[in-house]
């Protein structure tokens, strides 16, 4: 099977490759990436010389590339993606470039061709829960520039599916962790300003609360769906595994055997979603998914790997790490 991975420097999309060169001799990845923001080249180094893999430098919004890729694959998986909700609440235009607009060019790519689609996207389409878990049929109530982009995504694939009768799949996942997760998300920024005895901000009250999942688990959910879910469908990940942003943050610390002092409360962004929450049944009934990763496991494994690769992230921008990163 020819996979075109899109995005695939990111952070979920180079951990997704690795397990599907991993795992899958007759597999071949093509990955296109423009090497934007939170992009690593070095994230796939150990695979770069495999017959199974090749990289393209390109956009997904450049519809003559896109077009040839497509062309020439079995399967488009969309990775690709604006993904900090602080970052859009910045500046809303990256967003809707790729989140709609790229979204816009593979589909009319993959209308063309008749091929397969799966999107990766987000627990954040259903906004915040005061209760309850969303389920696939709940409606959408997006908070945040970010999470709206990445409806629109979805309605734009929805209406493919029922005008074209495009085959096409997609995920929903809650906050995943992990190796390679670009420092402006909260577990590898708190990792890494520990690792430096910088203060670690925490927005508000830190109570916040979101559904984390390792990320190799939600690879294997995307690897089950694509090869056993059903034309049409849309289907959420989630690891039963609520947990506030604060506690986070405090298990992180006593991991790293580091003071509770560093911790520093900070102005809280705007439209903050106190909580999301994604019930999962339908996955782990259709395709017989189940996460295998707990949460301290990961944690724990998560920190050894930024220790150890520092070389990954040494090279990254300061202001990555500013408190408030909605102000700049």
């Amino acid at each position: 099977m020819k996979l075109l991975v899109t995005g695939g420097l990111g952070f979920i999309g180079s951990n997704f490759i690795l397990d599907v060169i991993k795992n899958f001799n007759d597999f071949k990845v093509t990955n296109i990436d423009d090497q934007l923001y939170g992009s690593n080249s070095q994230s796939l180094l150990d695979i770069k010389d495999s017959k199974n893999y090749q990289f393209v430098k390109g956009n997904i919004t450049n519809t003559t590339v896109i077009e040839k890729l497509v062309a020439d694959c079995d399967v488009v998986v969309n990775f690709a993606a604006e993904s900090h909700v602080d970052r859009s609440i910045a500046n809303i235009n990256p967003f809707v470039e790729s989140n709609i607009l790229g979204v816009s060019t593979l589909l009319n790519a993959i209308k063309k061709h008749k091929k397969k689609f799966l999107h990766v996207s987000t627990d954040e389409v259903y906004g915040s829960l005061k209760n309850g878990s969303a389920n696939e049929d709940l409606r959408f109530n997006p908070s945040s520039p970010y999470a709206a982009s990445k409806a629109a995504g979805e309605l734009l694939i929805n209406s493919f599916i029922t005008t074209y009768d495009c085959e096409c799949l997609i995920t929903r996942c809650t906050n995943n962790y992990g190796p390679r997760q670009f420092p402006e998300k909260l577990i590898p920024k708190t990792i890494l300003l520990a690792q430096q005895n910088k203060k670690i901000p925490v927005y508000g009250n830190g109570n916040n609360i979101r559904d984390w999942i390792y990320v190799t688990d939600h690879c294997k959910a995307i690897v089950d769906v694509l090869l056993k879910g059903k034309p049409g469908q849309s289907y959420n990940i989630s690891a039963n595994n609520e947990i506030d942003n604060l506690t986070i943050i405090k298990k992180i610390l006593t991991i790293m055997n580091k003071s509770m002092d560093l911790i520093e409360f900070v102005e809280d962004r705007p439209g903050h979603d106190f909580r999301y929450s994604l019930d999962s049944s339908k996955i782990r009934m259709d395709v017989n998914w189940s996460q295998k990763v707990s949460f301290d496991i990961g944690l724990q494994n998560t920190i050894k790997w930024y220790q150890s690769n520092k070389h990954w992230w040494e090279n990254i921008a300061e202001n990555t790490f500013n408190a408030t990163p909605w102000k700049n």
